[in-house]
């Protein structure tokens, strides 16, 4: 991960991970679910020095989605959802956070991605891996031995499945053929907790 510059920040009420990506060539940047706490995930992008091409929610719940608006007014990113989540962004019973943390509405997308799609982050490469259970646009993200999880794989444990559009059997079912399937040696960045190992998870996950 020599190319690359990464911050991982944990914002918001339910202390969600956010990431700051950054190509060590270019400078060029990505923010991965911005889910609270604007001032200093701008902040930190000011102290990284990172022009910020583009913000990615690799789903749509209020905890990762909150703080959109305002990182993409302070940079001019362009926001990027799974197609199937992107409804989410507008409306706060979808999100969740009409019921939990007072209505929230980030702006639209920017662009709709799809399986495979690629999002360049200056000479990085991120490859979109749909994952749905979580929700049904649930993504993670792979690049070069790492791979951004959001809410579908974490640290010995899964994504919950019992919100609007969530499913237990889909959900491991995705894990399963789209994750366990990477090297072992990938890390994993989750939208919660502590990062991990395919190969751990594949050992010790008791979901799994």
């Amino acid at each position: 991960m020599r190319d690359i510059v990464l911050r991982k920040m944990i914002v918001g009420q339910v202390d969600t991970n956010c990431y700051i990506l950054g190509c060590a060539t270019t400078g060029d940047g990505a923010v991965i679910d911005p889910g609270g706490d604007a001032d200093a995930v701008k902040s930190a992008i000011e102290e990284m020095g990172l022009s910020i091409r583009v913000i990615v929610n690799t789903h749509g719940h209020v905890d990762h989605i909150s703080a959109n608006g305002e990182v993409k007014r302070a940079t001019g990113a362009e926001l990027a959802i799974h197609e199937y989540d992107a409804r989410m962004l507008l409306d706060p019973i979808a999100n969740l956070s009409a019921s939990a943390f007072g209505p929230i509405v980030s702006p639209a997308a920017d662009r709709l991605l799809r399986d495979g799609d690629t999002i360049k982050v200056g000479e990085l490469q991120l490859n979109v891996i749909h994952t749905p259970g979580h929700t049904e646009g649930g993504i993670c993200l792979l690049g070069k031995g790492y791979v951004f999880s959001g809410d579908t794989l974490f640290a010995g444990s899964v994504g919950r499945s019992d919100f609007p559009g969530g499913d237990p059997t889909v959900l491991v079912r995705s894990i399963r053929t789209r994750l366990l399937c990477l090297a072992d040696t990938t890390t994993v960045l989750p939208g919660h907790g502590p990062n991990t190992t395919i190969g751990n998870e594949k050992e010790c996950n008791p979901y799994l």
